[in-house]
């Protein structure tokens, strides 16, 4: 007998409402909740083949130990006592620094996981913590806080209202309008606005699916968008096209900007981004001039060493034409929960990089810096580390060096559904759990949407016997470590007697779970127009509840700064705009004369998702998409095997002819190579496509957000 389950997809922030067909504990069929008021409108191919994942024939269905070069099934309870043990004899020789952990992207989509993982990382005390952030969020949030006082202040887009978009490194017609803010149907609409007469701006050296639709598309250089942004600040404060008041009243630093463009030339940064100068200049004039627009920056501009400069002008240039907390432009949205209130009582860590000297960003290190944090001797070196949910060897830079540092670890814990390429030398691998078979409320993300919206995600499915909910493995380690959780005394204590007495009483609700904190969110939960929320509203609209209609006027409250303005001109981001400036325009190296650009899929998710044979319906691999003419000057035609070659990697794909990238400029797709192995049947690890982050090194980063140039690099391309 089937029945039916209502709940929302957690593989990205659009967070779809879902309708789950469910017979004998398995998802038959996965459809849009056409009922769901809010989030279900980006439905796409991940979310419809999720119960793929959940029925992996190589899914992890108990704990396993490495035991020479194959794994054999372990109970929980001896993979807690062991790995607890190895962890304690390492912090009592060479502290807790000794121990590291890493996280990814399906980390972030479940609360739970990421409250109990903190308060794991707090208990150990190791402020050695990396996170996937650095590979493409970093810039974001750095902007953030500088700018507004909170890692956490994403701007949200009005796009109903909006005549002029301006869209820079995003690809809204593929990958949703979602990052850290989502938009649902945020593309559909934005068409919809373009069909009433809004303009619709793409800047992007390719001519991507978005570019398309473009009124006009800038093919501007890789990793110079700072250039065009910094150009299109200085037009509008040349010829006084700024809103005065917001330049008064709501920001401080922009006589500090006057002078910075003062010193900028145009032509120079003509020449830089490769824009024609009048192409910047009426750029510039007609955003200043819409009654109503937007500046809308993402992964394509975050991915290089300018990223946190190209991320900060774009919303300069919403500050100094007045597109903040109005309609068509950008606003806050304070959600159920004041989550930068709640960030504002907890102490932020600090802490410095043993080799780098460099500070944490939004609570972690830079994945670049793990390879050598592990492999150079030295007090504070990583001896043992954790990955939660990741794949860092092919999310990140230069893998192979990550890869000889996983393999040199005394003990390396896996936690995930499968074991992948990051995994491949570990001595633990623990199971987790699906989202399909979890609770989960993202009380902490209600800011993140673009209208006042809740909805508890159901879990549709029970998990396997053995696999465990990561929350629940961290709570286990710290109680086996002996170290309290969340560094609060006495709190391990407190969670074995609930655990006792919910045992004794039979009632599993007494058990300190985060099912407590749900409550506890929803209890403390703000009025949302009005309307106090209740965990009875949750349960009753299992489609998701819209709170009421979007509002402006909560972006000044919500400002963190001391003065409650907007830092228009951080002294950090100006002086690097500054050394960008008296750094020659760019030139490739005469070996590597090409820069490697990445490319949206829709129907994948990073490095998580590729091994799925319901994805990806026209092939499983990643070819190099090379522009028509750069491929004729190098004999190269359609089809062909070609080398792409770096300073520190090569790898061999299939060529792919196009004239969608600029010249100068070839297209790999991110996130393919990953091995997936197979502990338990030892048969051969299935693999699809080639790590195009293999060619990108690790010692080269944006110095302020610490992301690697993995949408720059250069690289060189020949046939074989």
């Amino acid at each position: 007998m089937s029945s039916t389950v209502y709940t929302f997809c957690r593989y990205c922030s659009a967070a779809c409402g879902i309708e789950v067909t469910v017979e004998n504990n398995r998802a038959t069929r996965i459809s849009p909740d056409k009922q769901n008021p809010h989030s279900w409108q980006d439905f796409c191919a991940k979310g419809r083949t999720a119960n793929q994942l959940v029925e992996h024939p190589r899914r992890i269905m108990a704990p396993m130990r490495r035991v020479g070069d194959a794994y054999v099934e372990a109970s929980w309870d001896e993979a807690i006592a062991d790995i607890a043990a190895r962890m304690n004899a390492l912090i009592a020789a060479d502290g807790p620094d000794a121990i590291g952990l890493y996280y990814g992207n399906p980390t972030g989509f479940s609360s739970s996981n990421v409250l109990f993982m903190m308060a794991w990382l707090d208990a150990v005390g190791t402020q050695n913590r990396y996170a996937v952030g650095s590979v493409d969020q970093n810039a974001m949030h750095v902007v953030a806080d500088a700018m507004y006082g909170s890692i956490l202040m994403a701007p949200v887009s009005d796009v109903d209202n909006c005549d002029y978009f301006l869209l820079v490194g995003a690809n809204p017609a593929v990958s949703a309008w979602n990052w850290l803010e989502t938009v649902p149907g945020g593309w559909k609409r934005t068409l919809e606005r373009q069909r009433q007469g809004a303009t619709l701006v793409v800047v992007d050296p390719v001519r991507t699916e978005t570019a398309d639709k473009a009124d006009l598309h800038i093919v501007v250089r890789p990793g110079q968008d700072w250039a065009l942004l910094l150009g299109m600040v200085k037009v509008i404060l040349d010829e006084g096209l700024e809103h005065a008041a917001d330049c008064r009243d709501l920001a401080t630093g922009v006589d500090v900007l006057r002078d910075l463009v003062a010193d900028a030339d145009l032509d120079d940064l003509a020449v830089r981004c490769d824009v024609p100068r009048p192409v910047i200049e009426q750029a510039a004039r007609d955003f200043a001039a819409a009654p109503r627009a937007m500046v809308v920056t993402r992964t394509g501009v975050s991915l290089h060493v300018t990223g946190t400069i190209g991320e900060w002008l774009g919303h300069v240039l919403n500050v100094i034409t007045g597109r903040m907390d109005r309609p068509g432009g950008r606003r806050f949205e304070p959600g159920y929960i004041d989550a930068l209130r709640l960030s504002g009582l907890a102490t932020p860590p600090t802490h410095k990089s043993r080799l780098k000297g460099r500070d944490l960003v939004a609570g972690a290190h830079a994945l670049a810096e793990l390879s050598d944090e592990i492999l150079t001797p030295g007090p504070g070196q990583i001896r043992a580390m954790v990955i939660n949910c990741g794949n860092p060897v092919v999310s990140g830079p230069h893998g192979a060096k990550l890869d000889e540092a996983l393999a040199d670890l005394d003990l390396l814990v896996a936690i995930d559904l499968v074991q992948r390429e990051s995994h491949r030398h570990a001595h633990w691998l623990l199971p987790a759990v699906h989202w399909l078979e979890r609770d989960d409320l993202m009380a902490l993300t209600s800011n993140l949407h673009d209208e006042p919206y809740v909805q508890y995600g159901q879990r549709a499915l029970d998990p396997p016997p053995q696999a465990r909910e990561e929350w629940r493995i961290f709570v286990d380690l710290a109680i086996a470590m002996r170290k309290p959780l969340f560094g609060v005394k006495g709190m391990n204590g407190f969670v074995r007697a609930t655990r006792t007495l919910a045992r004794l009483t039979g009632r599993s609700a007494l058990e300190f779970t985060p099912q407590w904190l749900n409550r506890l969110f929803i209890a403390t939960s703000r009025k949302v127009n009005g309307r106090k929320l209740s965990w009875r509203d949750l349960m009753n609209n299992p489609h998701g509840l819209v709170l009421g209609p979007s509002e402006f006027g909560h972006f000044r409250a919500a400002l963190r700064t001391e003065d409650k303005k907007v830092h228009a001109a951080p002294p950090e981001f100006v002086a690097r705009a500054r050394e960008l400036l008296a750094e020659p325009p760019p030139q490739a190296p005469a070996r590597y004369p090409f820069q490697l650009a990445n490319r949206r899929n829709r129907h994948s998710m990073n490095s998580w998702l590729n091994e799925l044979p319901g994805l990806h319906p026209s092939g499983k691999r990643n070819d190099v998409i090379i522009n028509t003419e750069d491929a004729a000057a190098l004999g190269i035609t359609d089809g062909d095997t070609v080398r792409v070659f770096s300073e520190v990697a090569e790898i061999n794909l299939a060529a792919s002819l196009s004239d969608r990238a600029r010249r100068g400029v070839v297209i790999v797709d991110h996130g393919w190579g990953s091995r997936v192995f197979d502990p338990r049947g030892h048969c051969a690890p299935e693999k699809y496509g080639v790590n195009r982050n293999l060619l990108v090194d690790n010692a080269d980063v944006d110095p302020l957000s610490q992301t690697a140039p993995l949408n720059s690099s250069y690289v060189g391309v020949e046939r074989l």
